[in-house]
C-alpha cells in the first residue's frame, strides 16, 4: 500500500536519509552533489524542512520517493517542484504521479497558479513523466552547477 506523507521538521534524520540516497542514485539530476549535502548540519536539514514542505512515499512500510515543494521568491503566483526521486525499488508502480499530484495539491491549496520544476535533458523518463501529468516545457534552459555545468536542464511547468 503506497501512503503519501509530509515529513515533519523533527523527521530531519529521514530526510537525511533520502536526499544522499537520492544523490548517490541519480547524481546528474540534481544541481546538490552527495559529497556537499552530506557535510550539511542538524540545523541545516532542520532548516529545509521547516522552509520546504517535504513529502515522502512510503511504499509497504518502506520510504520509497521523496519531492519537495517551494513558493518561488521571485514570482507570488509560482511554486517550484523540487527534488523529486522515487527509490529504485519503487520504480514503475505510480509512486511519482502520486507524489507529484500532491505536490500540485499543496501548490493548489496555497494558491498558486503555475507549478515550474527543472529537469536534465538527458534524463527521458522523468521528461516523459511530468508530460504526462500536464507540464511543458517553457523553452528555458540552465545548466547544472559545477563540477556538472556540461549538464543541460530544461525547465518545464504546468498552470494550475
Amino acid at each position: 500500500m503506497l501512503e503519501i506523507r509530509q515529513l515533519l521538521v523533527d523527521e530531519l534524520e529521514r530526510l537525511r536519509k533520502l536526499r544522499l540516497a537520492s544523490l548517490k542514485d541519480t547524481p546528474d539530476a540534481f544541481g546538490s552533489t552527495f559529497q556537499e549535502v552530506a557535510t550539511y548540519s542538524e540545523d541545516r536539514w532542520r532548516s529545509q524542512l521547516q522552509a520546504l514542505p517535504t513529502f515522502v512515499a512510503v511504499l509497504d512500510g518502506r520510504d520509497s520517493g521523496i519531492v519537495r515543494g517551494a513558493p518561488n521568491s521571485e514570482q507570488s503566483t509560482e511554486a517550484y517542484l523540487l527534488s523529486m526521486w522515487v527509490a529504485p525499488h519503487g520504480r514503475g508502480l505510480g509512486i511519482g504521479e502520486a507524489l507529484i499530484d500532491t505536490v500540485i495539491d499543496w501548490s493548489r491549496n496555497k494558491g498558486y497558479k503555475q507549478l515550474v520544476l527543472d529537469v536534465s535533458d538527458s534524463n527521458y523518463f522523468a521528461i516523459a513523466l511530468y508530460t504526462r501529468k500536464g507540464f511543458k516545457l517553457t523553452g528555458l534552459t540552465g545548466h547544472l552547477p559545477p563540477p556538472r555545468e556540461h549538464i543541460l536542464e530544461q525547465q518545464m511547468a504546468l498552470d494550475l
